[in-house]
């Protein structure tokens, strides 16, 4: 990895910044935990990220740790903190980020008229002072500081020169301008960042950095013109995940400098064949599907079927496609599993499909692969995928299920559910049927009733996880209380079971986010 001062001197290198577990975690019902924090983190450094921003220290102890845990467990990247212009969220950052071996800490302040006055409530002169103070005490601290300008794309360009000046002057080695709204369009973000080069003075002694938004679908575009215009870090995150519509998608923005190397010759450090397996995690993750048309990872996304396209790709692959599947982490299956299958062949699977778990977890994936392949005929690269996924994702489970039994149908009205569950090592029954609405009512009202623990639920979601009748059920719950979500996830080839697991995944996420204060609402 480079730091920022290295790559400011490299005209041809593009940093990426992943904020998927910051600005990521921001979209509604897309909280994640300690250990999947750390999974992410440890995909995103194999991918060559350059920058990862772990979270916003000051928000909740929840976020300070995941910070600080990613801190002490990546070793290549840099690791970096968010932190609003104010003494005590800068000196938290810190404090997260120290045991990193390249701390970065990112403050930020509003300075569009807009936000200046009904936001912060500041005079232009009180900001001003604020960016010099802030960046200043954050370089007492860390040698890597970065200042972003909230609202970037509608600031008056007088002061936004006036501001990256000064946060250069006090020590920033990156400045991002943020289209925090995604308000710009290409051609006037462009513009944007070739006045910061022609207008700043001291421009050359930082790195442009810029942060989109995807309010008009243009992030992506945004971030590309940027790029050409002469900033050489960009922000972005894994499916495109961020709050409201989202944030400019990292698998985009790589494979079309990749793909377009011709009129766009700059060079981000990504190994793009990680791509496919980091957009499954942070799917799984979050609960947040890919679209089957998502460009780069969606399902459909080197799919052909029409019949003239179905031609071209057999006479020749680059009739209709612009990259390979290879290229992106899409591989052909080499090993076909069934319930024949050993270890050896497993574990050889696990590698193909980009996995390295530890000797009990994989202990586990296979026992439950061979309960799959006893149901399943032909058991498929995506159900391994589903199933170890599950596997690593089920951590702090207080609350296991231990048997279910469903009546519904036509000559069961209502239906009707009967529960075991074993809660803190305890087993509890239901005793007699709980009756609900439909099956998948009757079995929440059940999981309720044993536990005690009655949240909002904000979603269902259930996708067939390959094709076939006989295709593992992937469901995904959305529970809130207080204000908190949580995602479960649950896989099983009976819809019901699989109800049932994810349902559970989330209580268990809550018993423990309980513990934790929700972090502040942020924009960047």
């Amino acid at each position: 990895m480079s730091t920022g001062k290295e790559t400011a001197k490299d005209s041809e290198r593009v940093i990426i910044f992943d904020t998927t577990m910051r600005d990521g975690e921001q979209s509604p019902g897309a909280s994640m935990n300690l250990s999947e924090k750390l999974r992410i983190a440890e995909v995103l450094e194999e991918m060559g990220v350059d920058v990862i921003e772990a979270g916003f220290p000051i928000a909740s102890e929840g976020d300070f740790e995941a910070v600080n845990e990613v801190a002490k467990l990546v070793t290549e990247s840099t690791v970096c903190g968010l932190a609003r212009a104010s003494r005590v969220d800068i000196e938290r950052a810190a404090e997260a980020v120290k045991p990193a071996k390249r701390p970065r800490i990112h403050t930020f302040i509003s300075t569009s008229p807009l936000h200046m006055k009904y936001k912060l409530q500041m005079e232009p002169d009180d900001v001003y002072a604020a960016v010099i103070d802030s960046v200043s005490r954050a370089r007492n601290l860390v040698d890597d500081v970065e200042w972003s300008c909230e609202d970037g794309s509608r600031t008056e360009h007088d002061f936004m020169c006036r501001c990256v000046e000064a946060a250069i002057d006090a020590g920033a080695t990156t400045v991002n301008i943020p289209d925090t709204v995604g308000y710009a369009l290409p051609d006037e973000f462009a513009a944007i960042i070739a006045m910061l080069k022609n207008r700043v003075p001291n421009i050359d002694k930082a790195v442009i950095s810029v942060h989109c938004h995807n309010d008009l679908g243009l992030a992506v575009a945004n971030s590309l013109a940027a790029v050409k215009a002469g900033a050489r870090q960009v922000e972005c995150t894994i499916n495109g995940l961020g709050e409201r519509a989202g944030n400019a998608a990292m698998e985009e923005i790589v494979m079309a400098l990749r793909t377009r190397a011709d009129l766009m010759p700059y060079k981000p450090n990504i190994v793009t064949e990680h791509i496919t397996k980091a957009s499954r995690l942070v799917s799984t993750i979050t609960g947040f599907t890919v679209q089957p048309n998502k460009a780069i990872v969606g399902a459909n996304a080197f799919a052909h079927e029409s019949g003239i396209h179905q031609d071209g790709m057999l006479k020749h692959a680059s009739t209709y496609e612009i990259m390979t599947p290879e290229s992106v982490g899409l591989t052909e299956s080499k090993l076909v599993l069934g319930k024949h299958s050993g270890r050896h062949a497993f574990r050889e699977k696990l590698k193909e499909l980009g996995y390295d778990i530890g000797a009990n977890a994989v202990e586990d994936a296979f026992k439950r692969f061979k309960d799959l392949a006893d149901i399943k005929k032909d058991v498929f690269d995506e159900d391994i995928v589903a199933l170890v996924d599950e596997t690593v994702v089920r951590t702090n489970d207080h609350i296991k299920l231990e048997s279910l039994e469903v009546l519904c149908g036509t000559m069961h009205r209502p239906p009707k559910a009967e529960l075991t569950l074993s809660i803190e090592g305890e087993v509890k029954s239901t005793g007699s049927a709980v009756e609900g609405d439909g099956p998948v009512d009757a079995i929440f009202k059940a999981i309720k009733q044993l536990t005690g623990q009655t949240p909002h639920l904000q979603l269902y979601q259930v996708h067939a996880v390959t094709q076939g009748t006989d295709a593992q059920a992937e469901v995904t719950v959305r529970l809130e209380e207080n204000g908190k979500t949580v995602n479960g996830q649950g896989a099983d080839t009976d819809t019901m079971v699989a109800s049932a697991k994810a349902y559970i995944n989330a209580l268990n996420k809550l018993l423990v986010k309980r513990k934790k204060t929700a972090p502040a609402a942020l924009s960047a």
